[in-house]
């Protein structure tokens, strides 16, 4: 184990500084310093708060995880960040954290993507990714289904939200029904007391003529909404549980639904499911029963791991180690539309190799104590 690369990895793609020590495939260290509860009496993120609340909690999560994983910066073989996709601000602000720490240490640098990040991190529940990896993500800003032959340098997409993220509907509906912001756990926990047959909501893009594996919830959150008003317009009660469970039940329905066929399709006998809506608890009831019917692993991260996390970044950064690929260069920059077919950004085509080194001498003897 003790071979295997140890590295930090810092995301600040949205609103939580998360910072993970990982050695190989074994995390160490999970901090998250979460800016949530400053967010939602806007109903959502606010980038310029986000930026801010990453710039304060920064040094304090990168310390404690360090504490946390029992070893010393100087120990670490690389620091990975989350290059994008994400909140520009936001990004900016891990990026540049990363540069200074890997700058001082005398590490390489590795600017990953964030959702092949949310793929990598399963290797440190479920070990190693099988290749290729079928991978469902839904988050509340994402919703893609990716093949990855590679997750260090091979990811493929192949469906896609063409409107609102999966999360993002939990969002809206909640705030519709009055039941605050983040949607997504008072939405699951709500419709576990309520009946999913109880109202028949739409499933976009279910038609034979539809996209296999693209996703649409616009027409789904208005309809839910549109539901609700008529219901407070007559006068009538709404009922808040069934509501949640129908509407609950018409999402996780269309995303195990073409996340099953894409296996199938592709002849992938296992399906890795990550992102924030991943922790939902009916979610992962309904993708474990299809699979079953289908004769496919399914492979989730608890909860904790789901959501956004620094762990998922230096799992990333440790593969990228692990698998020598090219580090970063000192010029990296966030990209807050980063595509997922580029896992990681690594340097020039020139060679910088002698300027690294240069950097990383004076850096050992001078920058870091």
């Amino acid at each position: 184990m003790a071979d295997e690369p140890l590295v930090l990895g810092i995301e600040t793609s949205c609103d939580e500084t998360g910072v993970g020590i990982v050695r190989g495939t074994t995390l160490l260290a999970d901090a998250i310093a979460s800016s949530v509860d400053t967010h939602a009496r806007f109903g959502g993120v606010v980038p310029e708060i986000a930026s801010r609340a990453h710039l304060e909690a920064m040094v304090p999560t990168i310390e404690r995880a360090l504490q946390e994983a029992g070893v010393s910066a100087r120990d670490l073989d690389g620091v990975a960040v989350t290059a994008g996709p994400g909140l520009a601000g936001a990004l900016l602000v891990g990026v540049s954290a990363a540069k200074a720490y890997a700058y001082a240490l005398g590490k390489p640098l590795y600017g990953v993507n964030h959702l092949a990040s949310h793929i990598c991190v399963d290797q440190l529940e479920h070990g190693r990714l099988p290749e290729p990896t079928m991978a469902l993500l839904v988050s509340g800003g994402h919703s893609s289904l990716l093949l990855a032959p590679d997750i260090t340098s091979d990811v493929r997409p192949l469906g896609a939200t063409i409107d609102d993220a999966a999360g993002e509907a939990f969002d809206k509906i909640a705030r519709v029904l009055d039941l605050g912001f983040p949607g997504g756990p008072v939405i699951d926990r709500l419709a576990k007391e309520g009946d999913p047959a109880a109202i028949a909501f739409p499933r976009g893009l279910s038609g034979s003529r539809d996209p296999a594996y693209d996703f649409s919830f616009s027409g789904l959150k208005t309809s839910v909404a549109r539901w609700i008003e008529a219901k407070r317009a007559s006068g009538e009660e709404v009922p808040v549980r069934d509501v949640a469970a129908s509407f609950q039940e018409a999402v996780v329905d269309v995303l195990t639904r073409k996340a099953v066929r894409a296996c199938l399709d592709e002849g992938v006998d296992h399906l890795m499911i990550g992102g924030g809506v991943a922790a939902n608890s009916r979610l992962r009831a309904l993708a474990q029963e299809r699979c079953e019917k289908a004769g496919i692993r399914l492979r989730v991260p608890r909860p904790k791991l789901c959501t956004d996390n620094g762990a998922m970044v230096a799992a990333l950064g440790a593969e990228m180690v692990a698998r020598n690929r090219p580090a970063s260069d000192w010029e990296l920059s966030a990209d807050s539309s980063l595509p997922v077919t580029d896992p990681h950004v690594p340097g020039a085509a020139h060679d910088h190799t002698h300027d690294h080194d240069h950097v990383h001498e004076v850096s050992k003897d001078n920058l870091y104590s």
